[in-house]
């Protein structure tokens, strides 16, 4: 049986990407709004075809440009991401040269960054800069890698340094000045509708050395997927002194959060479920008092 479901999902995937990618190629050459569209139209039908559910706390602020930092726990997490709201991703440059997923993710606006070359932080700054100067909604991945799940990694402040960049006399480093800061915290919780403990965990987070091919196909017949996602308030990015006060209290917020996510803490915001038949239900539930976002 789940090879069967393995099978049919792959098989939908490619029926559904391949005849689209030349849709959103000639959308990045006409329209700029619309290719930041399409992507989370098509993500939505992805995460409807891989049967995830999602469970939504907040929203990305609508209108201003946003720098959305997220934990990152599997491959999964671009789809999921993507169908929360339009936006795109900064990646390292590996992934430009990964077979077919570089080709996704050039189709997706993605801004890649060069580990290696110190040199190649300005162009990387530019870049993003020139994407909130759009109003973008760009997403980084601060652990600078994956993780098991149950845990967030530290985050590394030198990849704040391209959304952060050192201010300079009489400038603002050239970022534009209404870009804000909103933290997302992201945990798998259900397969099956089963619980995930924390040893079940590390089967959906993709992580280590570990082989995406065989993970990505284990994982897509195992089932279908609930995850909850907490979307922290939205703070001006002048807010911080530096990239090392961004990377701080952005780490404490998403940690903050993913430990109540992982112990089903609620919060007060409206949760919005999208089923994969497109359903949507609302539910209210009541914030700690101590609870809420932590950009402290």
């Amino acid at each position: 049986m789940g090879t069967f479901r393995g099978a049919a999902i792959l098989t939908g995937f490619f029926a559904l990407t391949v005849p689209l990618m030349p849709v959103q190629a000639l959308l990045l050459r006409i329209s700029t709004p619309a290719a930041r569209r399409f992507p989370h139209w098509y993500h939505k039908r992805v995460c409807r075809l891989l049967g995830i559910r999602l469970s939504i706390e907040g929203e990305v602020a609508a209108g201003s440009p946003v720098l959305l930092i997220s934990n990152h726990t599997s491959w999964l997490d671009i789809p999921v991401l993507s169908a929360v709201a339009p936006l795109s991703f900064v990646a390292k440059k590996d992934v430009s040269r990964w077979p077919f997923v570089s080709s996704l993710a050039r189709l997706q606006r993605t801004v890649f960054v060069d580990r290696e070359r110190r040199s190649a932080v300005g162009e990387t700054t530019n870049e993003i800069m020139a994407r909130l100067a759009l109003r973008d909604t760009v997403v980084l991945f601060a652990e600078g890698t994956s993780s098991d799940g149950n845990r967030v990694l530290p985050f590394k402040t030198s990849l704040f340094a391209a959304a952060k960049p050192p201010a300079k006399a009489g400038s603002s480093g050239g970022v534009p000045p209404d870009v804000v800061v909103q933290t997302l915290s992201l945990v798998y919780t259900r397969l099956h509708g089963i619980p995930i403990g924390r040893s079940g965990r590390p089967s959906v987070g993709w992580y280590g050395d570990m082989e995406m091919q065989s993970h990505a196909w284990a994982l897509l017949k195992s089932g279908p997927l609930d995850v909850r996602i907490r979307i922290g308030e939205p703070i001006p990015l002048d807010s911080f002194a530096d990239r090392k006060d961004l990377a701080r209290r952005t780490e404490d917020d998403v940690r903050e959060h993913v430990v109540k996510l992982l112990r089903n803490v609620p919060s007060d915001a409206e949760i919005v479920v999208t089923a994969p038949a497109g359903e949507h239900r609302t539910a209210t539930a009541t914030r700690p008092a101590n609870g809420g976002s932590a950009f402290r």
